[in-house]
């Protein structure tokens, strides 16, 4: 076997590095500057897509095909089978028709904190930034305040203190939202502070356009990334909370969440008596949920942070290089030998 010649072997990594490049570059066409604003599609992206839109899906279009959730029945802890997809609780209840429409619950108090959250965020962040002076010292205090306060505490405090005739869904929800606003004001302030000082918005401020319109149209476009990231962070916060409340017994009471099945499992021994499908698919559909608004989040976090998105090209390069060294180094192999052959 005729080896390389140290030019040939020297030359090989270059040339496929610069293929390489070349290759990730020729299928990268000009992005608008909306679709800058998305994140590039990922198999882990593909992923969390798949997971948040089978479990939106199921918690809206379920409930219009089950059986009524709280009608009880003589045939208590049924296992699985062909009439219970799910089997049934302590009293009979079809746990498919509870999971329909606790996963529903669930949804509404994480997209209502979700929004709620973002806007107080957005409010006390972006908008005491730009006025500056005693309003940028006013919400920062304000919000410095809330932010020392332990989270988890105040929520069960406040919870415990609404009665349990008004602890409905919007109850909880508002109480999440309250608490859960402070630290993305924190994030938003900081955004702001540096987006302020640029060219184009002094610009905008100098030509006479009012502070709305600068912060709608200069300001704003700039951290819906960072928003983005937020809102889906709050969302995974309230599900996580509202779940916790509900299995201390200070969740919604007039609702069904994923908690509230959690604390009627417990309550009613189910870990104990083995009736795994009565805590097993609420806890799993949080975690996978979850799983999916934290891959979301990963790629989001690209935007907000470009370095992430240059290592993974790297990663992408290196690998398109070295397939490219290994086949050009393979030619090279066989053409050394069929011209050994031949002489």
């Amino acid at each position: 076997m005729t080896n390389l010649s140290p030019r040939t072997e020297q030359t090989v990594p270059d040339a496929t590095m610069a293929l390489a490049t070349a290759a990730a570059e020729r299928h990268q066409r000009p992005r608008s500057a909306w679709r800058m604003m998305l994140p590039t599609m990922t198999p882990w992206l593909a992923l969390g897509l798949i997971l948040i839109g089978v479990i939106a899906l199921f918690g809206a279009i379920a409930p219009f095909f089950v059986s009524d959730p709280s009608v009880i029945r003589d045939i208590g802890l049924q296992p699985p089978s062909a009439e219970h997809i799910l089997g049934t609780t302590q009293t009979g209840q079809d746990v498919f028709s509870q999971l329909a429409y606790a996963t529903r619950g669930s949804l509404q108090i994480g997209l209502i904190v979700g929004v709620l959250a973002t806007v107080l965020s957005a409010f006390f962040g972006i908008l005491g930034a730009y006025i500056g002076g005693f309003a940028d010292e006013a919400f920062s205090l304000f919000s410095n305040v809330f932010l020392v306060i332990p989270g988890l505490p105040l929520v069960i405090v406040i919870s415990g203190f609404v009665p349990q005739e008004q602890r409905g869904l919007w109850t909880i929800a508002v109480v999440l939202a309250i608490t859960g606003w402070a630290a993305s004001s924190r994030v938003l302030r900081a955004q702001t502070l540096s987006i302020r000082n640029r060219d184009y918005v002094a610009a905008s401020r100098v030509s006479g356009e009012r502070a709305p319109r600068v912060i709608a149209v200069e300001i704003l476009p700039n951290l819906l990334p960072v928003l983005a990231s937020q809102f889906v962070f709050a969302v995974i916060s309230a599900i996580l909370a509202e779940a916790g409340l509900s299995f201390l017994g200070l969740g919604a009471s007039n609702s069904s969440t994923l908690g509230t099945m959690l604390f009627y499992a417990q309550n009613g021994f189910a870990l104990p008596l083995g009736a795994w499908w009565w805590f097993v698919p609420p806890g799993l559909i949080i975690a996978l949920f979850g799983m999916g608004l934290s891959l979301v989040n990963f790629s989001i976090d690209e935007i907000i942070n470009p370095k992430l998105k240059n290592v993974r090209l790297h990663r992408r390069r290196a690998r398109v290089a070295a397939r490219l060294e290994k086949a050009a180094t393979a030619r090279a192999t066989r053409r050394a030998q069929a011209e050994g052959s031949r002489s």
